[in-house]
């Protein structure tokens, strides 16, 4: 019953800009901590950065200066904007977040994933 959807991926050419937005929508109590993976081909998913509840950030790597998250509370909604992308850059985009629903007699927290958004980065 919960669901999150990205959006803004695209086609760039190396030194351009996204925005990614990933918006929850469902049963949601609270949503907790909120982040961005990336998975290229034949690697692994790896995190680019996680927000919490409160605005604190961390970031993976040295995407600190390129990359930026944040969220906005009020919408269920977390960004990812994405500055100077290198070809490297290039992946499956996906957003993540750990949200407490409320059942009949207790609330329970369960972490769910996007369907993903494609970046690609031309050089």
């Amino acid at each position: 019953q919960v669901q999150l959807v990205e959006s803004g991926g695209g086609l760039v050419q190396a030194g351009g800009s996204l925005r990614l937005s990933c918006t929850a929508s469902g049963s949601i109590l609270t949503i907790n901590d909120m982040g961005w993976y990336r998975q290229a081909p034949g690697e692994q998913r790896e995190l680019v950065a996680r927000i919490t509840r409160g605005g604190s950030t961390n970031y993976a790597h040295s995407w600190k200066g390129r990359f930026a998250i944040s969220r906005d509370n009020a919408k269920n909604t977390v960004y990812l904007q994405m500055n100077s992308l290198k070809p490297e850059d290039t992946a499956l985009y996906y957003c993540n977040a750990e949200i407490v629903s409320q059942r009949p007699y207790y609330t329970e927290a369960n972490t769910y994933w996007g369907q993903g958004t494609q970046v690609t980065v031309s050089s």
